[in-house]
């Protein structure tokens, strides 16, 4: 009679997990639509009447998402500390598909003048709300549905599904570059990734309403009446320590996975194909390589994985960048990649169990979100802004690291500062 309750428990934490990766992946897949089509967005609805302008524009458009990310993270997470965390989870998945909508038919700057810009911005803010709900929502939903001794393993599976939508982004974003003239392409065809992710954002909505509540939530007795409150009250070290460590995660993912294939482009005058493929392979390898990090910080301590991630990225950012500009083959591109993929996924792969030990359940979604949305809004949504500007005042595209080695340092403080919630006082 024992292995029933096991057996139960065992597929509703495998279908925690399928629920929780299609869902974020869904939401990351619309997320990132826009970076990998930013250049033809700024002549379309930014025209500056100069290509870099133009660009720039857009990727600053692109951080508005960013500048609403606490918002949607303090809305959603207060939502999910009070009622549950899959109500809040598939209520993200619906706005996410809104802002989609939005952008997938928006008219453009000469059909309807500065009306156009205005809808895209609309667009990134719902995104940027949508998504700032997704994160902590998500790291509370696996984590609390994790056997003991396997919360980092679980929560990593996050990491695979940005890896998911970074790999299904990038191969779209490659067919529709491959298969279509340069006219098409800008008329009508950088539209099809936000219209497939509207298309399939009532799967994950449906396939998220199905899952269990988390057990740690369902037995709860008492839950937060001012889950904010309470965080800034009784845990703030644990919200700045959290919110320095995502600097470099939030750096290195929008960076290495949603920068590099445009800086390849742009700066290293590579091939645009060639820059998808290489996204299509630092996905492949982050949604491979996270869990198995994840893993293996539960075994030997995700402190110690997290620390030597962090060194080892602080050592090897500018010997990769000076040697990609160097030798600017495709050949060095996709080792750039892989090798940038096996430092995010050791990074990221025990963070956010990390993070889940520093709040106790009852304001955990509000203070994973306050954190990780913090450190995304000040370092991350502009990260492909401050390159692109770096790049220019500079006039040196190995500038670029220097942004990943400030994110470094500044996330090797945080994991010194860390302090479980359970060990205060």
């Amino acid at each position: 009679m024992a292995a029933v309750p096991r057996t139960s428990s065992t597929v509703t934490r495998r279908r925690a997990i399928f629920a929780t990766v299609i869902g974020s992946g869904l939401e990351w897949f619309d997320f990132s639509g826009y970076a990998f089509f930013a250049a033809i967005i700024g002549k379309l609805f930014f025209p500056a009447g100069n290509e870099t302008t133009s660009l720039l524009l857009a990727l600053a458009t692109f951080g508005v998402g960013f500048v609403v990310r606490p918002l949607g993270g303090i809305v959603f997470g207060i939502y999910a500390d009070r009622v549950g965390r899959k109500k809040a989870l598939s209520l993200a998945m619906l706005v996410m598909a809104t802002g989609s909508a939005l952008i997938a038919f928006a008219p453009t700057y000469e059909a309807i003048g500065i009306a156009a810009p205005c809808l895209i911005v609309l667009a990134r803010m719902l995104q940027g709300i949508s998504a700032g709900g997704e994160m902590g929502g998500a790291t509370a939903f696996l984590t609390e549905h994790a056997p003991a001794g396997k919360r980092a393993y679980y929560s990593s599976w996050i990491q695979t599904s940005i890896g998911f939508a970074v790999v299904i982004g990038s191969l779209v974003g490659t067919l529709i570059v491959s298969a279509m003239p340069t006219e098409s392409l800008t008329q009508w065809g950088w539209r099809i990734p936000f219209v497939i992710g509207t298309l399939v954002a009532p799967v994950g909505y449906f396939i998220r309403l199905k899952i269990d509540e988390t057990p740690e939530f369902s037995t709860e007795t008492v839950h937060a009446q001012s889950p904010l409150r309470d965080v800034i009250r009784e845990y703030p070290r644990q919200v700045i320590s959290s919110l320095l460590m995502v600097v470099l995660w939030t750096v290195c993912t929008y960076v290495i996975l949603f920068y590099v294939p445009t800086y390849a482009t742009r700066s290293l005058h590579m091939p645009q194909q060639q820059g998808f493929i290489s996204g299509i392979v630092s996905g492949s390898v982050l949604m491979a390589m996270a869990p198995m990090f994840g893993a293996l910080s539960d075994r030997i301590g995700k402190q110690r994985v997290l620390r030597v991630a962090a060194v080892a990225i602080l050592a090897l950012t500018y010997p990769l960048f000076a040697w990609l500009n160097d030798s600017p083959t495709f050949a060095t591109l996709l080792i750039f990649q892989v090798t940038f993929g096996i430092l995010i996924a050791a990074y990221t792969g025990p963070i956010l169990a990390l993070f889940t030990e520093m709040f106790p359940s009852r304001v955990r979604t509000t203070g994973l979100s306050l954190a990780y949305n913090g450190a995304v809004t000040i370092f991350g949504g502009f990260a492909s802004f401050i390159i692109t500007w770096l790049i220019q005042l500079t006039g040196d595209p190995k500038s670029a690291a220097w942004y990943i080695l400030f994110a470094a340092v500044v996330s090797l403080i945080g994991a010194m500062l860390m302090k479980p919630y359970s060990t205060r006082g």
